[in-house]
């Protein structure tokens, strides 16, 4: 494998590790919380600078379907980072407490709160985008095929889609997505580790919904 494919694993990873441990931010710290939204941040650039010419094509060659859901995709990803991360210099109160902002803090949460919502279901869903690669990899990296495995792995992931749905609700994420509450309620006595399960399993309910989207997509040429 190429050390710049090498690169853009360990820099994905890494910000779907983060992006987890960011949404439950009341439960890490504040500034943890803010500690990680700066660093994903870094990766995210990093991220864009490792695929830059995917980003200086944009306007150039035709725009099927497929590349119309993949930019649209990236572009709403690249929106609520950017939300994300202004919003959170506008309301932050530990690491960049010291800059000279006054005011705007009830705009800020909101857009915080929108972004960091709309960000982790659209991030998710670009996963999906992917999620053929990442099996192929995955292939690759085992030695002995487990007979069934393709079924197996398909039925893990329905599993965890299915579950996911419900913690979706559960968790009122469709609800702070619409702003239909302005505050996010947190259960301080809930060990972090049930927290963090049920957003994996959202997590994979996205990126299941986003790997058939994209192969529905791609069917509909032939």
């Amino acid at each position: 494998m190429q050390p710049k494919m090498i690169a853009k694993i360990c820099v994905d990873t890494a910000m779907t590790v983060m992006l987890l441990f960011l949404m439950a931010y009341e439960m890490i710290g504040e500034a943890a919380h803010e500690w990680l939204g700066i660093s994903i941040f870094v990766l995210f650039v990093i991220h864009h600078v490792l695929n830059r010419k995917w980003c200086s094509s944009l306007l150039k060659g035709r725009y099927t379907l497929f590349r119309i859901w993949q930019t649209a995709l990236i572009l709403g990803v690249f929106l609520t980072m950017l939300g994300s991360m202004i919003s959170g210099i506008i309301i932050s109160r530990s690491v960049l407490s010291f800059l000279p902002i006054s005011g705007g803090q009830s705009f800020g949460r909101n857009l915080h709160m929108i972004s960091a919502y709309w960000g982790f279901v659209l991030m998710s869903l670009h996963l999906g985008l992917h999620w053929n690669m990442m099996m192929g990899m995955a292939k690759k990296a085992v030695k002995k095929p487990i007979p069934m495995g393709t079924w197996l792995l398909r039925g893990i992931g329905f599993l965890i889609a299915a579950y996911g749905a419900y913690a979706f609700l559960k968790r009122d994420i469709g609800i702070y997505m619409l702003m239909q509450s302005h505050f996010v309620f947190f259960d301080y006595e809930e060990p972090l580790i049930f927290f963090l399960a049920d957003y994996i399993a959202v997590m994979g309910l996205f990126v299941l919904i986003g790997h058939y989207l994209t192969k529905g997509i791609k069917n509909l040429k032939k």
